[in-house]
């Protein structure tokens, strides 16, 4: 009864401290949301790209003035800016992101197609990187100032100083071209119906975007760990466990892993900003059909609703990200309290 009681207790104050929070986080996603589309908005509106243009395409010559006009007011082109926005604002209130022009379906059903292809890129990215990267900090630490943390952190700093699509036209090179072991790019094989496809061609397709994304990763928490465990190290209580004779794994995994392991996994989570980005580059350099390559083309082909959607969906996407790796820290370090005071 009393371990009831106990834990009872703990879930009330872990609720009323998390209450205040959410509410926090989400009041600023709302206004967050707000400033990034009214701010896309008028980048769109402003920038060079004809709307009509690029939706008739390669047939603009043959459309008749008349006919032009026709296709600006069945999109709502010929309205002034600010009605466009309000319209578009109270449609998205009522869970309508509108219809895209590229695709002629509408933006949710796009969106929902490309993400899923895109999270799973981004998530095989996200794991191999967030692993990869606290080993590799974790052995450059313990071998401070050996070939090992030398070279661990050559290789950090020049994946830090290297775009990410470079870093996918090489890979493309060697594992594509010059090897031939892998695809050069799409999600699927070229003249493949969806029928015929399997997990295994899926899998493939992927694996050169996914590994371009999770070696870029790879460099900030790496050198974070790193960083951190290097400091744990000079404590008093990591060097008097060396006088007792703790070494290597044991003294790690005693004094060392729960204090580096938050740190990285808060790290983790923040980068979700990067991955998207990443994400982008990583999907047009090897074609693959997610929605960092749908966002370009929304926006070289003038697709406001289907731009402004994405706008939206990656605010939501990388916020979230953040407000995981705030609640992770108060949900798992008991010194931190509402207010961010110990």
């Amino acid at each position: 009864m009393e371990i009831i009681e106990r834990e009872f207790s703990n879930l009330t104050r872990v609720s009323r401290m998390l209450a205040p929070f959410l509410l926090r986080k989400g009041l600023g996603l709302i206004l967050l949301l707000l400033a990034v589309s009214a701010i896309s908005f008028l980048l769109v509106h402003f920038s060079p790209i004809d709307p009509v243009q690029a939706y008739v395409g390669a047939d603009m010559m043959k459309v008749s003035a008349e006919q032009r006009e026709m296709i600006m007011q069945y999109w709502g082109l010929n309205e002034p800016p600010v009605t466009r926005y309000w319209n578009w604002l109270c449609a998205v209130a009522s869970g309508d992101l509108g219809t895209s022009m590229i695709y002629r379906r509408p933006v949710l059903e796009v969106i929902g197609e490309r993400f899923a292809a895109s999270l799973a890129l981004m998530g095989i990215a996200w794991v191999l990187s967030g692993i990869i990267g606290f080993v590799s900090g974790v052995l450059a630490a313990m071998n401070r100032n050996t070939w090992i943390d030398r070279l661990i952190r050559w290789y950090c700093y020049t994946l830090s100083s290297t775009p990410t699509f470079w870093i996918g036209l090489l890979f493309m090179l060697v594992f594509a071209v010059w090897l031939g072991w892998l695809p050069v790019g799409l999600a699927v094989p070229a003249g493949v119906t969806s029928e015929e496809v399997n997990l295994l061609d899926r899998i493939r397709h992927m694996l050169l975007p996914a590994l371009t994304l999770s070696v870029t990763g790879v460099a900030a928490i790496t050198l974070h760990t790193r960083e951190k465990l290097v400091d744990i190290t000079n404590k008093d209580y990591w060097i008097f466990a060396r006088a007792r004779g703790e070494r290597g794994f044991q003294i790690f995994w005693r004094h060392g892993l729960r204090n580096v392991a938050l740190p990285a996994i808060t790290l983790q989570f923040a980068s979700f900003s990067e991955l998207f980005g990443g994400a982008v580059l990583a999907e047009q350099v090897f074609s693959y059909p997610g929605l960092g390559q749908a966002a370009v083309e929304a926006g070289l082909r003038g697709d406001v609703p289907l731009l402004l959607g994405i706008v939206l969906f990656s605010a939501v996407f990388v916020y979230s990200g953040n407000a995981m790796a705030d609640m992770s820290y108060r949900l798992i370090d008991p010194r931190m309290k509402e207010g961010g005071k110990p």
